[in-house]
């Protein structure tokens, strides 16, 4: 009851907003091109619902692959770092240099290496999304407690065994922390990449309706782009849900407390 009771007041307290961003806009009597009403929005993405999907789809799948990459090479580097300290001093002043350089910049030269087509946009969704999960993925197991390592070697463990039954489950919550940070950063690099070179998806729909000062456009595309990142941070909190028993998503969820704070 408690959490329907707060459910209700969040999507009030948004409704709430759209109203007065619909009201103050004739009001004041702001020019559309400048703030388009809520409305205006609304009826300009009704307009061309086909290709504002095909353009989401596009979106959508570049996202979705490169932070699968990210994920298949991020985890695996996380352990090989945490496992070695000549790999940690090799690869973590690498990973800082990497994340330092503009992911705008790094575009153009994947456009050359992999062309125009749906490879270079993968290609920066995955590396801008590597960064968070490795970093994650190397506190969590950075953090085991150590006393548990030991009572697992005393008991005749494996190291294959302390990694599965300690290492892996107490970094969880900190990996999974990682992938929702990463799946936002990898719906940043898609849309960078059709911003470079692209003729499809909804980084070049925003350059298209930009070109034709086409200002209600520009806003739904923005609020696609938006509402397309909030439902996979929170397909990444199903699976999360899903995954961890309740004392490590307890975990998860004062490690994003502290963050926050």
């Amino acid at each position: 009851m408690r959490e329907a009771r707060l459910n209700v007041t969040v999507v009030l307290v948004y409704v709430l907003l759209l109203a007065a961003w619909q009201l103050a806009g004739s009001a004041f009597s702001v020019p559309a091109f400048i703030l388009p009403s809520p409305l205006a929005i609304l009826q300009r993405a009704a307009r061309s619902p086909g290709v504002l999907a095909f353009h989401t789809l596009v979106t959508l799948q570049e996202v979705v692959l490169g932070f699968l990459l990210a994920v298949l090479a991020s985890i695996p580097l996380g352990i090989l770092i945490v496992s070695s300290r000549l790999l940690e001093r090799l690869f973590y002043p690498l990973l800082v240099a990497f994340q330092a350089i503009p992911k705008v910049a790094l575009a153009p030269i994947l456009v050359v290496w992999f062309g125009f087509g749906l490879t270079s946009k993968v290609s920066l969704a995955f590396v801008t999304a590597m960064f968070p999960i490795v970093i994650n993925t190397v506190v969590g197991m950075a953090r085991t407690p150590p006393e548990m390592i030991h009572l697992m070697r005393s008991l005749g463990a494996s190291r294959l065994q302390i990694f599965a039954k300690v290492r892996l489950p107490a970094a969880a919550p900190h990996i999974f922390g990682g992938l929702k940070v990463g799946i936002t950063l990898s719906m940043v690099g898609a849309v960078v990449g059709e911003f470079i070179a692209s003729n499809s998806g909804l980084g070049n729909f925003l350059l298209i309706a930009n070109n034709a000062f086409d200002s209600p456009l520009l806003f739904a595309v923005v609020i696609v782009l938006s509402l397309l990142s909030v439902a996979l941070f929170y397909a990444i909190e199903v699976i999360e849900a899903l995954v961890l028993p309740r004392p490590l998503r307890r975990k998860a969820i004062d490690l994003e407390l502290g963050a926050r704070a």
